[in-house]
């Protein structure tokens, strides 16, 4: 099984994250959430403002604001 945080609509490309290495995908819920932990302001900054994790097409939780 594979973890992944899935953006809400917004304003920017899916592609540009996946560029920056912002759409990775993890092999736990706890190294997802660990990844979410350190990368959070990098995807506020490339515009993302909400996201929710999935575990290959079912929703864990979500979404959730990434607004401190």
């Amino acid at each position: 099984m594979s973890y992944r945080w899935q953006p809400s609509p917004g304003p920017f490309a899916v592609s540009d994250l996946e560029a920056a290495g912002l759409m990775p995908q993890f092999e736990t819920q706890e190294a997802a959430e660990e990844w979410l932990t350190g990368f959070f302001e990098d995807l506020l900054e490339h515009g993302v403002s909400e996201v929710a994790l999935h575990e290959e097409d079912r929703l864990v939780y979500g979404p959730m604001s990434l607004n401190p």
